[in-house]
């Protein structure tokens, strides 16, 4: 049998040389360049100077940037571990059940997501106002003992952030999960309530392990989002009240714009990425296992 030419071998790769230009281009170029930045002391206009790994250094000794790596953290719970108890009662009741509508309900609940996230978060800015929906909401049913100013209180601005996050996250998991629940063959369920199993114990040993790739895919793209989220924050609470809800995302853009520390503000987004890499990886490693 004769062999395949080096033209034909190289076919593949060709067709692929675009693409692979464009993605080093405007991926892989920038990172390395952040990199770079990251080794200096550099304020983005003058000559930078050489300072190894002192910016690296001040990401594990600087209070403040400890503190926002750790409220990014409490944001996963927000962004991703909610939505996803939420959108796995949410798509097994409406799977199971097979309501009508259910197009139209897929559409609504997934709306949040076509919405740009500045958007969303004027609008949640004015609810959380000290006039605003929810208070109002609270003083009509007698309850003006716990309202306040929810984005200005130190014990309720990162929660608060993190509901945006939930109510913003919860209709992409639904959907996922209502596509990996659709594929489940009904006579599984009904050999299941034979033997008597209950709906509980159905989700656990037949749902949950077929919507395992729906659930990694899920867990993927919120974690990123939270980890990433810059505009939520920057429009609700500017990184305040003092500094209880500034994020990794933030941190970049205040040293690089404000305080004109190029060279930290890049050691920050390096490990931001190295971090969000770091835990989708972990993520897809156990579902792959457990498959």
């Amino acid at each position: 049998m004769r062999g395949r030419s080096p033209r034909g071998r190289l076919t593949p790769y060709l067709f692929l040389a675009p693409a692979l230009a464009v993605y080093g281009a405007f991926l892989l170029y920038p990172l390395a360049r952040a990199v770079q930045f990251s080794f200096y002391d550099y304020d983005g206009l003058t000559v930078g100077t050489p300072v190894g790994l002192a910016n690296y250094a001040a990401v594990l000794t600087d209070e403040g940037l400890r503190d926002a790596f750790g409220h990014a953290l409490v944001l996963i719970g927000f962004f991703s571990l909610l939505p996803l108890l939420i959108g796995l009662v949410l798509a097994a009741l409406l799977v199971r059940s097979r309501v009508r509508g259910l197009p139209l309900f897929r559409t609504v609940v997934f709306l949040p997501q076509v919405i740009a996230m500045v958007v969303v978060a004027v609008a949640w800015r004015r609810i959380y106002a000290p006039d605003g929906t929810l208070n109002q909401l609270l003083r009509a049913v007698g309850l003006d003992g716990l309202t306040r100013t929810w984005l200005g209180d130190y014990a309720t601005a990162l929660p608060a952030v993190g509901v945006i996050g939930t109510w913003y996250s919860t209709g992409l998991v639904t959907v996922l999960l209502m596509a990996g629940m659709a594929r489940v063959p009904p006579e599984l369920y009904e050999a299941a309530s034979l033997d008597g199993a209950g709906p509980a114990r159905q989700l656990r040993a037949i749902t949950l392990p077929a919507i395992r790739p729906e659930i990694a895919v899920a867990l993927t793209l919120t974690i990123i989002a939270a980890l990433k989220t810059f505009d939520l924050v920057y429009v609700t609470t500017g990184g305040g009240p003092g500094t209880s809800t500034t994020v990794p995302s933030y941190e970049v853009y205040r040293r690089a714009f404000e305080l004109g520390e190029v060279g930290a503000a890049a050691a920050v987004g390096v490990v931001l990425t190295v971090l969000i890499f770091g835990i989708n990886l972990v993520v897809n490693r156990v579902a792959d296992r457990q498959r």
